[in-house]
């Protein structure tokens, strides 16, 4: 008989990574073996991933915001070979987020090239009801992919930074963001309203990003050796960010905000193919299923009779 952890460990687990914890001290507070706890995590990323991709559908968004946030994968690219697999080194994360919902409707991680782009912007375009308006950073690869993507039905502006850098070389400003000195708004297509154009949102969200994944902390240990585990574990933060955190501004998830769900999901944890968690219904036959575990009190009922009523999701926190 295969040795497969307890639901409630399991669920432990996930909610530590999604807290930002890292995998040695969860190994540490729970007893489970690193490496087990990451196969978990790549699993239930990777479960995430195909829920994100399910639910994001058909979305009333009407302002989104774009930016990238930077991680790395093995070593950083300063440090990378001609040797070296092409997935190491630099990545980037690419998120949206609608700024009245703030639920973030897709990311990409990929470089910083047109490529990785054109495949964001292609997939935000697919998720879309209506026409928006979006708000960037100064990257090029913008230009290009909104036009080829959503063509003339969207407005886009562009927030054009310029930095000024310190070279005073003071110790306490070796780790500071750099001064902004200008701020400029330049409409790129359509008609934006320009005093809605904005990336701030979206940059708080970078940093709630870093906050809740140990990988992208600033001057840490934590980072991942596979693209593949990179992935799974950004999919596990915008599950977690979308579905199960309650933004204080909004008093609900995003999800709720946007209409998706209607209610709180307390707990994320996605089952491949799992036959470990049968579920008797009222008629004592049994399912079987690879669905979310919303709470515990929705595990305990026995009296339902069709598998997605076993996905209910609990009221109150």
């Amino acid at each position: 008989m295969a040795n497969i952890l307890n639901t409630d460990k399991q669920i432990a687990i996930i909610s530590a990574l999604a807290e930002g914890s890292s995998i040695r001290s969860i190994e540490r507070i729970t007893g489970v073996h690193r490496d087990t706890i990451m196969r978990l995590g790549v699993s239930v990323g990777k479960g995430c991933a195909g829920l994100l991709d399910a639910k994001m559908r058909n979305l009333p968004c009407r302002q989104l915001q774009f930016d990238e946030i930077w991680g790395f994968i093995g070593k950083k690219e300063r440090h990378c070979t001609p040797d070296d697999s092409l997935e190491l080194g630099d990545v980037w994360t690419f998120c949206a987020i609608d700024s009245e919902t703030k639920i973030v409707p897709s990311f990409k991680v990929g470089k910083r090239d047109l490529a990785t782009a054109n495949a964001f912007v292609s997939d935000v375009a697919s998720r879309m009801r209506n026409r928006v308006q979006i708000s960037s950073d100064a990257l090029r690869a913008y230009v290009d992919a909104i036009e080829m993507n959503f063509g003339a039905d969207v407005d886009f502006a562009q927030i054009i930074k310029t930095y000024v850098t310190d070279d005073s070389h003071i110790p306490e400003r070796r780790f500071s963001a750099p001064e902004i000195v200008i701020t400029e708004k330049k409409s790129v297509s359509g008609f934006p309203d320009l005093r809605l154009a904005s990336t701030s949102h979206v940059e708080r969200l970078n940093g709630t990003t870093r906050l809740h994944m140990r990988r992208l902390t600033r001057l840490t240990y934590a980072f991942s050796k596979k693209q593949e585990n990179f992935n799974a574990a950004v999919a596990l933060h915008f599950a977690y960010y979308n579905f199960v955190k309650r933004h204080i501004t909004l008093r609900a998830t995003p999800a709720m905000a946007a209409g998706i769900e209607r209610d709180f999901w307390l707990e994320i944890l996605w089952r491949q193919q799992c036959d470990s968690h049968p579920r008797t219904t009222g008629d004592n036959s049994t399912l079987t299923w690879d669905g979310l575990y919303p709470c515990g009190e929705c595990r305990r009922e026995r009296d339902v009779s069709r598998q997605d009523s076993l996905g209910r999701h609990c009221r109150s926190l």
